[in-house]
């Protein structure tokens, strides 16, 4: 997302959209990391703040939020439950956090890591 966001007389800058989506989805169970591992996960490990590789979000003209999230799972995880698990965790937390209902939620799966 390119440009800041206003909702109800407040202006949200495309990171912190970036960063709530990030945290929703890091604690869905069975997501592994987010975007490919080899970007992500080293980077999510050294930095302080939440990844928000693999993020991204776009208003329509129609003033409707669309996300887009690439992620790395866990092996053994159904994968259209995780999905949705993704897209109810994402809605509901920019929702609740920032007030902004979400028109779609796209899960790609890019990758599957096994616990060690």
């Amino acid at each position: 997302m390119t440009n800041e966001m206003s909702v109800e007389g407040l202006s949200i800058a495309p990171g912190v959209l970036e960063t709530i989506i990030s945290v929703a989805a890091s604690e869905v169970d069975g997501v592994a990391s987010l975007g490919s591992f080899a970007t992500s996960g080293i980077r999510s490990m050294l930095a302080s703040k939440p990844s928000t590789s693999g993020i991204e979000a776009n208003l329509d003209d129609d003033g409707k939020l669309h996300v887009s999230i690439h992620v790395e799972v866990y092996h053994g995880y159904v994968l259209p439950d995780l999905a949705a698990a993704l897209r109810t965790a994402i809605a509901e937390s920019l929702k609740t956090q920032a007030g902004i209902d979400v028109d779609t939620v796209d899960v790609y799966v890019d990758g599957i890591q096994f616990k060690s």
